[in-house]
């Protein structure tokens, strides 16, 4: 069925579709049991389908609709299904007199002002959030990345998680995707650009430099995928986690380097479509934790596991 879902995605972001659509197809709610009205999926669903919408530089906050709406259900919790209803954060947040209310801020939200409600992290608990000041913000593909400002907050909480590591799982799958259709473009442009009587393709500098980029984009494809496999084993996905995001953006810095400089100033132009998947891809890295952020963690339980044990562990994880 994985096959015929991401055909299905594919065809609807090519038409670029605003939310209302994408509400209507089912998508947002793609994590959700079908018990609870949901479709059902897994998060190798989520993962292909959030992969689809990152070639496709979607604009709009899909994959984080799928985590909140999935908490949200988890919870038995009540929110209506509307036009950008659900947004995500990462925490900043203090409590105050009770946990049903809240004080503090929350930076970078996607969409966070058209939102009816957060969902948000808070010292590994997932809490439902509703009344809240937003300042517009946006990322450096111009999308919305909007600051709030909580003051007693009404607060419900959902449940055990981090949803900055579920965060940075949609992150990952996007920049796979981000990169791969990068990737297609570099390929197609040096194929049917011709310099010094012969096509750029034909330049081993350019074949060494897409060589490069091919193994940037099957490495973030398969951190993605790793990531999701864990999830859906139903176990601490943690250590995948890190490792995916960290690798992910480390394949963004390489990556999107080399898409622009195979291609030249075209690449730059508001016309083109490569400047669409590369300033998306620059802020999906420092989105839901950055490159200092993942390798701290990752060090942190590396050095906690010690030589031999930091061994069986990466032994006990590829045996999964």
């Amino acid at each position: 069925m994985r096959p015929q879902l991401v055909a299905t995605a594919a065809a609807l972001f090519a038409g670029a579709p605003d939310w209302p659509a994408l509400a209507a197809s089912g998508l947002p709610l793609l994590l959700v049991p079908e018990a609870s009205g949901g479709f059902g999926g897994d998060w190798g669903d989520a993962a292909a389908v959030l992969r689809e919408a990152g070639r496709a530089a979607l604009a709009a906050p899909l994959g984080e609709t799928m985590v909140a709406s999935k908490l949200v259900a988890g919870a038995r919790a009540s929110v209506q299904q509307g036009q950008g209803t659900l947004a995500v954060a990462t925490g900043w947040l203090t409590a105050t007199q009770s946990v049903q209310r809240f004080n503090g801020s929350a930076r970078g939200v996607a969409w966070g002002a058209a939102a009816d409600w957060l969902v948000a992290g808070h010292h590994g608990r997932a809490l439902l959030i509703s009344t809240y000041a937003a300042t517009a913000g946006a990322n450096p593909a111009g999308e919305p990345r909007d600051s709030l400002v909580l003051d007693a907050a009404p607060t419900l909480v959902l449940g055990r998680a981090d949803v900055l590591e579920l965060g940075a799982f949609v992150r990952v799958a996007q920049i796979a995707g981000g990169l791969e259709a990068a990737l297609a473009l570099a390929v197609d442009h040096v194929n049917s650009r011709v310099q010094f009587g012969k096509p750029l393709a034909r330049q081993q500098a350019i074949q060494q430099q897409l060589a490069v980029l091919a193994g940037e984009v099957a490495a973030a494809g398969m951190a993605s995928a790793a990531a999701a496999r864990a999830l859906d084993a139903s176990r601490d996905a943690r250590f995948e986690i890190a490792a995916a995001k960290l690798r992910a953006n480390l394949a963004v810095a390489r990556g999107v380097g080399i898409a622009h400089q195979v291609h030249g100033a075209i690449g730059f132009t508001m016309d083109y479509p490569l400047q669409r998947l590369t300033r998306r891809l620059i802020g999906w890295r420092s989105e839901f934790g950055g490159d200092a952020f993942w390798a701290a963690r990752l060090g942190q339980r590396a050095l906690a596991l010690g030589g031999a044990g930091l061994w069986a562990e990466m032994a006990r994880q590829g045996d999964r």
